[in-house]
C-alpha cells in the first residue's frame, strides 16, 4: 500500500461513535489507520474515506486478545508511515462481564490491557514529537458527583491481576459493569501520566468525552434503552452540562490529537479545558505502580499466546 507522506494516525475502535467520527476527521490531516475488531465496518469507513479522495488503511485487531494486539502491531509497522499521533479510543461497558481466550475479564482487556499492550509496541516507532492520546473518564473518580449520580463509585483497583480475575474493591457500584469500566479507565489515566513522564520527546495526554448517549458504549443495554439513548438523550446532550455527541467529542479528540499547545501529561475535560482525576491517580505512586504491574502481567504471556 502506498501513501503520501503526509503524518498517519492510528485510531482503535474507528467504527462506531466517537472514534468514527474522530477517523473522518482525521482523514482531512493524514492517513488514517483503523484498527478495530469487525472486517466489514472497517471496510465500510475506510471506504467512505477514501470516497473522500483521502487515504485510510484497515488493520483487523481484538484488543482484548494479546496474540491480535502483537499481530496489529506488526501489521502498522509494516505500513511504513510516519505516524503523527494513536488515539486509544476503543473501550466497551459489559453488563455481564466475558472472558477472553486467556480466561482475562473483557473489559479490562480491551479497556486497558490491550490499548496498554498496543501503545507499549509502538512507542519505539513513534517519531519525536509525535502524540498519544488516551480515551479516559470521570468516572474512576469517586468524588465526582455526575458519575457518582450514573451509580459509579470510582475505580476499585486492587491489583493488575486482580483485575484481570475481575475482582474489584469491595464498597462498589451497585451498577453492573460499573466496577470493570470504571477501574479501567483509571488505569488509563495512571498510563497517561506516568507515559508522559518517561517519554518526554513524546507528547501523552487524556481525555474525557463527555457522556455522549449515541456513542454506542452501551450497545449491550436493552433495545428500549438504546433507543432511548440514541433518539432522545442524544439530542438534549450538547445543552447538558458534563455531556457531548460523538461529534462533539470527536472535534476535541481531533484537537488533543494534533496538539497544537505541545503539552503533554494533561488530562482534558469534555470542552477542552484541563481537569483533575481522582486522588488516588493523580498519586505518582499509584500511578507508576499501575503500569509496573501492568507490565509485569503482560510479560509473564507465554510467547505463543
Amino acid at each position: 500500500m502506498t501513501f503520501p507522506n503526509d503524518r498517519a494516525y492510528i485510531v482503535t475502535g474507528p467504527t462506531s461513535g466517537i472514534g468514527r467520527d474522530t477517523a473522518l476527521e482525521l482523514a482531512r490531516h493524514g492517513n488514517v489507520v483503523l484498527v478495530g475488531r469487525d472486517p466489514a465496518r472497517l471496510s465500510e469507513v475506510k471506504k467512505l474515506i477514501e470516497q473522500r479522495g483521502q487515504q485510510a488503511a484497515s488493520i483487523v485487531c481484538d484488543l482484548s486478545e494479546p496474540a491480535s494486539v502483537k499481530r496489529a502491531v506488526q501489521e502498522i509497522i509494516a505500513l511504513n508511515l510516519p505516524i503523527g499521533g494513536l488515539l486509544n479510543n476503543a473501550g466497551i461497558m459489559q453488563l455481564k462481564a466475558t472472558r477472553n481466550t486467556l480466561g482475562w475479564d473483557t473489559t479490562f482487556s480491551t479497556n486497558h490491557l490491550g490499548p496498554f499492550a498496543l501503545t507499549e509496541a509502538l512507542l519505539p516507532h513513534l517519531p519525536d514529537g509525535a502524540n498519544v492520546v488516551f480515551i479516559a473518564s470521570g468516572v474512576e473518580d469517586p468524588e465526582r458527583k455526575p458519575a457518582r449520580v450514573a451509580g459509579f463509585r470510582g475505580g476499585r483497583y486492587i491489583s493488575v491481576e486482580a483485575s484481570a480475575r475481575g475482582e474489584w474493591k469491595a464498597d462498589g457500584s451497585k451498577m453492573p459493569g460499573a466496577d470493570a469500566y470504571a477501574t479501567s479507565k483509571q488505569c488509563n489515566l495512571a498510563t497517561v501520566y506516568t507515559l508522559a513522564r518517561e517519554n518526554p520527546r513524546l507528547y501523552v495526554n487524556a481525555l474525557e468525552p463527555g457522556f455522549s448517549p449515541g456513542s454506542g458504549l452501551g450497545r449491550d443495554a436493552n433495545i428500549f434503552l438504546r433507543l432511548l439513548m440514541k433518539y432522545v438523550l442524544s439530542p438534549l446532550a450538547p445543552y447538558i452540562k458534563y455531556w457531548s455527541t460523538p461529534k462533539l467529542a470527536a472535534r476535541e479528540a481531533v484537537k488533543v490529537l494534533l496538539n497544537a499547545g505541545k503539552v503533554t501529561g494533561v488530562y482534558f475535560d469534555e470542552v477542552g479545558k484541563p481537569m483533575q482525576g481522582s486522588a488516588q491517580v493523580r498519586e505518582i505512586a499509584f500511578q507508576d505502580r499501575v503500569v509496573a504491574e501492568t507490565r509485569d502481567f503482560l510479560e509473564s504471556i507465554p510467547a505463543d499466546r
